[in-house]
């Protein structure tokens, strides 16, 4: 058991208190720490690309995947971007103190319901660091406090933008202990134990890391585990249009978690579109991975077995399957999708609508690119995940994502026997 004094609880405590003090400041005052984290990410971008620099060269040294040294870069542009979704959610409503109910319950006694934040968040990230800057941004301004764990890669990269908004903040009213980082992997177990402190757990990384988060914790997790995005381009598609969309859903950023893994095509079109969109992503040097089916048409493509249904593969790789209906589309995407993001490619309306009804994702469009999931694009200014689960949140999580609710009630010495009994009196229920 954790000792509760040992350096990651102490450090725990001081998040605790300074997320009380963040959660009751006012929009202004979270707004000023805003620009001041802009503002000082800018001033030290020297420091934290030259980090990111010696990252990705100790990356390269120890083998590091391809597609995580992708994410592992963060040049001068990706920074810049950073530094503007900062300014973004600057710009955004408060998510905390909107009133959502409010309720005469009788003469005197009035019910409302309003949100608050979370409290202290846990993220836990492999390798993107630029994550770090979103995620900050995002909690302060719903009041939240923040305890980052980056991936080892990423170490020297984060400890460059936590110093930096730390410095930000000391200048604000915000207190700097409303962000701590974490750098070993004793401490992220350590973490995962944090109930006492720590209100929910945004784990970002493979499949297997977030299922080991979700089965080591008592915390509330809030996340994704795979990202197998679909493409199903349907027997009344516009050509054109669908092999643009598929070469920009695929090869645009094949790292990040919302670019297609499967390619669904409708039989009555393959035979002219799956030549025209293979030599479009061939130039791309994508590797196509097709069924029997597909492979009588383009037969130098690889051959897909049961596994590249549902791989994940982060990379310039793309799995073909031959549909005969929407219906099979639909099934297909239901059976082997993550519930991430699927589009469907059609000039059919009624098409399209069966699609956005019945597959099941947090995540569905019609003539576009999945790579629109993404919380920035969606205006939210930055994001801390995605969430695949049922229940809300779900897809991009911002602002919103981070607040809770709860109840308050003004009386004036009401009491509940007053409305029991034989001569109860009614509530009157009247929204105000």
């Amino acid at each position: 058991m954790m000792s509760v004094d040992s350096p990651l609880h102490v450090y725990a405590k001081k998040t605790q208190l300074a997320a009380q003090k963040l959660a009751i400041l006012s929009t202004a005052a979270k707004n000023q720490a805003i620009v001041a984290i802009a503002q000082a990410l800018a001033s030290a971008k020297d420091e934290i690309i030259s980090a990111n620099v010696a990252d990705c060269q100790a990356a390269a040294v120890e083998g590091i995947a391809k597609p995580l040294y992708k994410r592992l870069q963060l040049d001068e542009h990706k920074l810049r971007d950073a530094i503007a979704g900062v300014q973004d959610v600057g710009k955004l409503p408060d998510p905390v103190g909107a009133v959502q109910i409010h309720r005469e319950l009788d003469t005197g006694l009035i019910l409302k319901r309003i949100t608050c934040p979370l409290g202290v968040l846990g993220v836990i990230f492999e390798a993107r660091p630029e994550a770090a800057i979103q995620i900050v941004s995002l909690a302060i301004k719903s009041g939240n406090g923040v305890i980052l764990k980056g991936g080892k890669e990423a170490t020297r990269s984060c400890e460059a933008i936590v110093k930096a908004i730390k410095l930000g903040l000391s200048q604000t009213a915000v207190n700097p202990d409303a962000v701590q980082l974490l750098t070993t992997r004793e401490e992220t177990l350590e973490l995962l134990k944090l109930d006492k402190y720590v209100d929910l757990i945004i784990p970002r990384g493979s499949n297997s890391f977030v299922r080991f988060v979700q089965e080591n914790t008592r915390i509330p997790v809030l996340g994704h585990a795979d990202g197998i995005c679909h493409a199903y381009i349907d027997k009344a598609a516009d050509i054109e249009k669908a092999i643009s969309i598929t070469v920009d859903a695929k090869t645009n950023y094949p790292a990040a978690c919302n670019a297609i893994e499967t390619l669904l095509i409708h039989s009555s079109i393959a035979a002219t579109f799956l030549p025209k969109v293979a030599a479009a992503l061939g130039e791309l040097n994508v590797e196509l991975r097709g069924d029997e089916r597909s492979r009588e048409i383009l037969q130098d493509m690889a051959v897909a077995t049961e596994k590249d249904w549902e791989t994940e593969y982060s990379d310039l790789i793309l799995s073909i399957k031959m549909v005969d209906s929407l219906e099979e589309a639909i099934a297909h995407i239901n059976d082997y999708g993550s519930k991430h993001t699927d589009a469907i490619v059609t000039e059919d309306v009624e098409a399209a609508e069966t699609f956005l009804a019945l597959v099941n994702a947090a995540g569905v469009y019609h003539n576009c690119s999945t790579r629109f999931a993404d919380g920035f694009r969606y205006g939210f200014g930055a994001e801390v995940g995605i969430s695949t689960q049922q229940m809300p949140p779900r897809g991009p999580v911002g602002l919103e994502g981070l607040v809770t609710y709860k109840y308050q009630m003004t009386g004036d010495g009401h009491v509940v026997a007053t409305y029991s009994g034989a001569d109860a009196k009614p509530l009157t229920h009247r929204d105000l």
